[in-house]
């Protein structure tokens, strides 16, 4: 594969180690993009990653390691982002997690981390790195991964669901709000994907009952999210895609049987 000539500009991918955050950076890196990756605790998958983005795509790639749930990690991965780039052009809030449990039920500590991360470090990092494109006069990108769990009421997914939710229509005021400076913010909400190597049998039973027949997977995300930052997308802001398959067009849970209610009802 010969690399495409870089755009100048460079994208900031949370969670990007591994599964749909990994795919987004490849992306991002095969449409020219230079990139600045985080991660957890997966240091080799991470550096694997970059030294596959340098290797294949010829862009440049800096790994940062960062625990986002925790109060100040969000602001000081922006600053050490900016200072390793020097300009950010795209923020990809991808780095979250999931976590079910009846409400009732949940650790009070599970949900403080839930909020914090999928919700709270999002809402950080669009504020550092939007103030950063502002005053910088950047006419870059945001884009937050949500779920279309966001959409759609689960069981055990009060929590989680929330989260996503939320960042749906946080993500539509940081649009207008950011609009008179050129900078966009929309929301993807993958359905189903298979972020692991190989079908599991629940998986294929899962993807018999997708509308296109098939599990999502990184790539489609990653496609998405580098044609919605390029200006053949220019004109939307405070959007949110769905890329799922179909899978709740019709109402269908991701769980659940004609046995059960059709909707993955517990007791």
């Amino acid at each position: 594969m010969s690399a495409k000539p870089s755009n100048g500009r460079t994208a900031l991918v949370t969670g990007a180690s591994r599964g749909i955050g990994r795919g987004i950076a490849f992306s991002l890196a095969e449409s020219g993009y230079d990139l600045v990756i985080t991660h957890l605790n997966e240091p080799e998958e991470a550096d694997r990653a970059a030294s596959e983005i340098q290797t294949v795509h010829g862009r440049k790639c800096t790994v940062l390691q960062s625990d986002l749930s925790l109060p100040g990690a969000p602001d000081a991965l922006a600053d050490r982002a900016i200072r390793s780039a020097g300009r950010i052009h795209v923020l990809v809030n991808n780095a979250g997690v999931t976590m079910l449990s009846k409400l009732v039920e949940m650790e009070t500590e599970k949900l403080d981390y839930l909020i914090n991360l999928n919700l709270r470090a999002p809402l950080l990092m669009m504020k550092a790195i939007g103030r950063h494109m502002k005053d910088q006069g950047i006419r870059g990108n945001i884009v937050n991964i949500a779920s279309t769990r966001g959409e759609r009421a689960y069981p055990l997914d009060a929590v989680y669901g929330a989260t996503k939710a939320a960042l749906l229509r946080a993500t539509q005021s940081v649009a207008l709000e950011l609009s008179t400076h050129g900078i966009r913010a929309n929301t993807i909400a993958p359905g189903a994907i298979q972020v692991r190597e190989g079908i599991h049998a629940r998986n294929e039973r899962l993807a018999r009952n997708i509308p296109l027949q098939r599990m999502g997977t990184p790539d489609d995300i990653g496609k998405a999210v580098a044609w919605l930052v390029s200006d053949e997308a220019s004109y939307m802001t405070g959007a949110t895609l769905r890329i799922d398959g179909g899978l709740i067009l019709p109402g269908m849970p991701e769980t659940g049987s004609a046995a059960d209610g059709g909707w993955g009802r517990v007791d």
